[in-house]
């Protein structure tokens, strides 16, 4: 089976597990799960899911186990993208072709349907810990918690708001989307394998790849808000010169900005020799990233 067709698949398998966990009964549940389901099943590339299933089967774990693990990590990411695109925030219109949450149901349902799907992620990976009765479960819940939260995602938002300026450093960027970006990608992996059962060498592993993996994603998402199709991104380009943000291309120009890319791709997939599993679906996902449409 291809890369391609194989990642599809996976996606049939996981999108209609992902809403089950999503239900409302009273007339403020309804809407709370509406404004949920919204924004979780308006598409995207799932990829931190697609990444925690693969590791976790790739070191010897099956699809029920990770399971909750991947549908609450891919609402973890969704909450973000909703409270990213806040007027407080990004200011965004547009997400995955459609109208942003706070469009579609106002700023105060869109807050309160980010904090709906953390709050059910952290549920869902509870309840999978407290049936799996296995250390294992609590480890992967912890990896996840701790890369969304103020020592992981949240600190890069915080640095990314209040500490950008022209006069930005390319360690002070690479700080920032290691941790906006780079701590829930790596998270997704590391928890994927630590759920199949990797070693702590292989751990040490998957952690500095997981790194290098969320980094490489937002310099080419630097890139694509340059030159990016809207149409195909679903989402509006050049916001980043709009809200006066410091990017690669900003920093080190286009061109350089690509071959950073390309050197980064090649040291990743270097990297991954090192694992003791099949990395012929990491090393396609570092591929299909490093060249998203542009």
């Amino acid at each position: 089976m291809s890369y391609l067709n194989h990642y599809s698949y996976t996606i049939e398998k996981f999108e209609p597990e992902m809403v089950t966990y999503i239900k409302g009964t009273s007339a403020a549940s309804q809407l709370i799960s509406e404004c949920m389901l919204y924004s979780l099943t308006a598409g995207g590339k799932r990829i931190r899911p697609m990444l925690l299933l693969e590791f976790c089967h790739a070191y010897g774990g099956g699809f029920k186990e990770s399971i909750p693990f991947a549908v609450a990590i891919e609402m973890i990411h969704t909450y973000s993208l909703i409270h990213d695109d806040l007027p407080c925030m990004d200011d965004d219109d547009l997400r995955r072709g459609m109208p942003t949450s706070h469009i579609k149901y106002g700023e105060d349902m869109a807050v309160l349907a980010g904090d709906g799907l953390l709050n059910t992620a952290f549920e869902v990976m509870t309840e999978a810990a407290l049936d799996s009765h296995d250390n294992r479960a609590l480890k992967a819940m912890q990896t996840i918690a701790k890369a969304a939260g103020t020592q992981g995602m949240i600190l890069g938002q915080v640095a990314d708001i209040k500490y950008q300026s022209r006069e930005m450093s390319l360690e002070s960027l690479d700080y920032i989307n290691c941790h906006k970006t780079g701590k829930l990608l790596m998270a997704s992996m590391y928890a994927g394998a630590v759920l199949g059962g990797a070693n702590e060498m292989e751990l040490s592993h998957v952690e500095t790849i997981g790194y290098k993996v969320g980094l490489l994603f937002q310099i080419v998402d630097d890139v694509l808000d340059v030159v990016g199709d809207e149409q195909k991104l679903g989402k509006k380009t050049k916001g980043d010169a709009k809200n006066e943000k410091t990017t690669y291309p900003a920093l080190l120009g286009l061109e350089e900005t690509k071959t950073r890319i390309k050197l980064l791709e090649a040291e990743i997939l270097n990297l991954a020799k090192a694992l003791s599993i099949d990395t012929t679906f990491l090393e396609e996902t570092v591929k299909f990233l490093s060249c998203r449409e542009y």
